[in-house]
């Protein structure tokens, strides 16, 4: 199965479950008095639009490269990613006004069943992170990486959820807005996390070299090539699931114009078939 397969069918994998889960948070919401769990619920909802969104970037990404787009359309990926971002700041933002409003508003203690919820929610978010991040390495996909993210941040603010309102529960009358401060942290958690998502697709965007690890790699894979010398300049860019490489190889000085041009292919051929995930390889010969 191809990385855009695997990332498609583990999309798809994302909004069955946020789907299931939505539902269930706003009904043990409404009926167990925790808006902990509403906020959940809001979250999961914008989790499921974002999904489809990545959904969305995966399958135009897997459109073949064309006149206009050279070198594919792999660059959707991270574009998608913003967007994600935004679900997750405004989702924040709704849940912080709600909570803060919340909190200065008398309403009852949350229901102890709530709790029970809470738990298979939290087991249930934490497996569908590991699936997720697996995948998403994988694949090297930022988009998917994000989708694991909104899985561990939901999983993390159903943790916070389930202690507040245990707080609640335990010391009873005059704590009934732990449930909502809760809510209020679990906001402030998601800002958060939508900066660690957003950073590596600007970085991604903008062909900042840090992929020093795949750069080593290429560096030792190129001596195995016969006539290959050395290697000068190596710089990669991420469009999608795929690395472009633009590398500088060392050869033989005396060597003809046609040796050189037949060692560039022949390191070509030798790196997209033993480093997984390369894109356009292009080489340029220096004479040693």
């Amino acid at each position: 199965m191809s990385n855009e397969q695997t990332a498609i069918r583990t999309t798809y994998f994302s909004i069955f479950g946020n789907v299931f889960l939505a539902i269930i948070k706003a009904l043990a919401g409404f009926f167990g008095n925790s808006y902990a769990l509403i906020a959940d619920a809001i979250e999961s909802t914008t989790d499921i639009f974002a999904s489809i969104l990545v959904l969305f970037g995966f399958k135009y990404a897997k459109r073949p490269a064309d006149e206009n787009h050279p070198y594919g359309h792999g660059k959707i990926e991270p574009l998608i990613t913003f967007v994600v971002v935004a679900f997750l700041v405004i989702s924040a933002t709704v849940i912080a006004h709600e909570s803060i409003q919340n909190i200065n508003t008398p309403h009852e203690l949350p229901k102890s069943w709530t709790l029970i919820v809470l738990g298979v929610i939290i087991i249930w978010k934490e497996i569908s992170f590991q699936v997720v991040i697996r995948k998403s390495k994988q694949t090297h996909s930022s988009s998917l990486r994000a989708d694991a993210w909104h899985h561990r941040s939901d999983a993390i603010t159903s943790i916070m959820a389930f202690i507040e309102i245990s707080i609640a529960l335990i010391l009873g009358k005059g704590y009934e807005t732990a449930d909502d401060w809760a809510a209020l942290f679990a906001s402030g958690f998601i800002l958060y996390n939508s900066y660690l998502i957003f950073r590596p697709a600007l970085s991604e965007i903008m062909d900042e070299q840090i992929y020093e690890e795949l750069i080593v790699e290429i560096r030792e894979k190129s001596l195995e090539v016969k006539g290959v010398l050395d290697t000068e300049k190596c710089f990669i860019r991420k469009a999608g699931m795929r690395y472009h490489v633009d590398l500088h190889v060392i050869v033989a000085g005396e060597m003809s114009v046609k040796m050189g041009h037949d060692i560039s292919h022949e390191l070509k051929d030798y790196l997209k078939e033993n480093i997984p995930n390369l894109g356009h390889v292009l080489i340029h010969i220096e004479p040693n």
